[in-house]
């Protein structure tokens, strides 16, 4: 009875250090946030988004008047927008960087 007592305390305990540490310390940094890009230029890839969602990954960069959407051979979504008066190319990888 005693052993039963003292692995239910120990296991308590253990639990307990556990939780504390789970808690203090995030187990997934974000790798960046949505409005920020990981490369200075388009990342080839898989890309899932579609034209809709595309232009409101650049939208949401500051662009405007986003035209001729198109997805090429290396799964980038490339057109052109207007920014800061300023009209060009512009582009979404699949992780939504927008160059």
């Amino acid at each position: 009875m005693r052993i039963l007592i003292a692995v239910a305390a120990l296991t308590l305990a253990a639990s307990s250090a556990f939780a504390q540490q789970a808690v203090t310390e995030p187990q997934n940094k974000p790798i960046k946030g949505m409005h920020e890009n990981n490369s200075s230029m388009p990342v080839k890839g898989a890309n899932s988004f579609t034209q809709m969602e595309a232009q409101k990954q650049i939208e949401a960069k500051g662009y405007t008047h986003v035209a001729g959407l198109t997805k090429d051979k290396d799964g980038v979504w490339r057109g052109t927008a207007e920014k800061n008066g300023a009209n060009g190319p512009v582009s979404v990888d699949y992780q939504g960087n927008v160059n």
